[in-house]
């Protein structure tokens, strides 16, 4: 397993640097298109969250990400140095009373990009999850149909 891991302050301009490290990532890894957009936008989503509910905007403190790369998945792990919250009781942003809310939508987000999404430390610690594709598999969406021997 390859791992690599980085640390930024509580910054919302830091989301820059987040996705400079997916890019990075996808380049290094050979990350599919198909997952790179639901990692970008679900990745940076729990970084903003660290930094915005976790700490609170409080740039001495800082947020963890480390990402670790299997044959079959890729794992980002999220952690940021506030309370924690509870992450089994949110509301549901898709239920008619909150459609209008401005927020609310972020985790419900991340859930449905990746494949799984698991909490740690009372919610101060979030890992997304994304399968990848075996090798026939991209293959074929690669070529639009069934491989075929020439």
């Amino acid at each position: 397993m390859k791992q690599v891991k980085i640390q930024i302050p509580s910054l919302v301009e830091n989301i820059r640097v987040v996705e400079s490290f997916i890019d990075n990532s996808k380049d290094t890894f050979h990350i599919e298109d198909d997952i790179y957009g639901n990692i970008m936008v679900a990745v940076t989503e729990a970084v903003n969250n660290a930094i915005r509910h976790g700490n609170k905007f409080d740039k001495d403190k800082n947020v963890y990400l480390s990402l670790f790369v299997e044959q079959d998945k890729v794992k980002f792990e999220i952690e940021d140095e506030g309370s924690g919250f509870d992450y089994t009781n949110l509301i549901d942003p898709t239920a008619p009373e909150n459609l209008e809310n401005p927020g609310g939508r972020g985790i419900f987000l991340i859930r449905h990009l990746a494949d799984e999404v698991e909490f740690h430390k009372d919610g101060r610690n979030v890992q997304l999850t994304f399968l990848l594709p075996a090798p026939s598999e991209s293959e074929s969406a690669i070529n639009g149909a069934e491989t075929t021997s020439h």
